[in-house]
């Protein structure tokens, strides 16, 4: 079944998810009245095509708009396939979907085995942009972006439904793996993630953009890790901790966490702006 984990599964009135076998990923469909939102469009025109043939078992819903939660290649490289739809973005991440972005370079070098495809990739960023908030009208609901702050990059967004207690927050939270921290702000992300849980009631589905979706307790959980990479990155850089004594009381194996608390301290050198 295309490497796909599962069919659709609904998670709420008219809200549903289909998890993908590469990278674990999972994409968010809203259904309304004939309409259809979908969230994240995959690394390559194959994989965005995956979407839009699976999109036929919701009942042929008309495409009417398509959200990117932050500007990786592996949530925005299959834009060009959902056109002429609007695709909505924070403004950054179409800085970060741009010739000088870094996104086709990286995407190359992590995905060798999928050079041809990604060859026929036009970068093709977010065109209805926006800085804090933005509200997308789908059928008779609405559909409601935002921007928390600073954390796995400086342009994720999560994505809220009018009468449906679901949040997709994209790679702000990542179940059954942590975090990547390649782009991320580590010292910004702790505060983001508690927005996070600001919008997160205990009936709450929380979609991560990687992994199954979850409750408030696995939200609660990853936020606790991701505060704790800052928190012992702030006591190496205060000489309280040597790194390795540090990487021995990371929330992940020290291998696993050698890149977030690096990548932390970068922060606190002020490298990262």
């Amino acid at each position: 079944m295309r490497g796909m984990h599962g069919p659709w599964m609904q998670i709420a009135d008219g809200v549903f998810v289909r998890r993908y076998r590469f990278f674990d990923q999972s994409i968010v469909a809203v259904v309304d009245r004939g309409q259809a939102l979908v969230v994240d469009t995959r690394s390559t025109y194959r994989q965005a095509r995956e979407v839009v043939e699976d999109l036929r078992s919701l009942g042929a819903p008309r495409l009417t708009a398509v959200v990117n939660t932050h500007g990786h290649y592996d949530h925005a490289f299959g834009n060009r396939v959902f056109r002429p739809a609007p695709i909505w973005g924070h403004e950054r991440a179409a800085v970060m979907l741009g010739p000088r972005g870094g996104q086709r370079e990286l995407a190359t070098s992590g995905l060798p085995g999928l050079a041809a495809e990604l060859a026929e990739v036009e970068l093709d960023p977010p065109d209805r942009r926006f800085t804090d908030h933005a509200d997308i009208e789908l059928g008779d609901r609405l559909v409601r972006l935002a921007y928390l702050g600073r954390g796995h990059t400086d342009n994720d967004v999560v994505l809220s439904v009018e009468g449906a207690d679901v949040l997709c927050v994209g790679d702000l939270l990542e179940n059954g793996a942590a975090p990547s921290f390649g782009d991320s702000f580590p010292l910004d992300w702790p505060a983001t993630a508690q927005a996070i849980l600001a919008l997160t009631g205990d009936r709450t589905v929380v979609v991560p953009g990687h992994g199954e979706p979850a409750g408030r307790a696995f939200a609660e959980r990853q936020a606790g890790e991701i505060a704790r990479i800052a928190e012992l990155a702030r006591d190496v850089h205060a000489g309280e901790l040597d790194l390795e004594a540090a990487l021995a009381q990371a929330p992940w194996s020290p291998e696993g966490s050698r890149a977030p608390v690096e990548r932390a301290l970068a922060q606190l050198r002020g490298e990262l702006g």
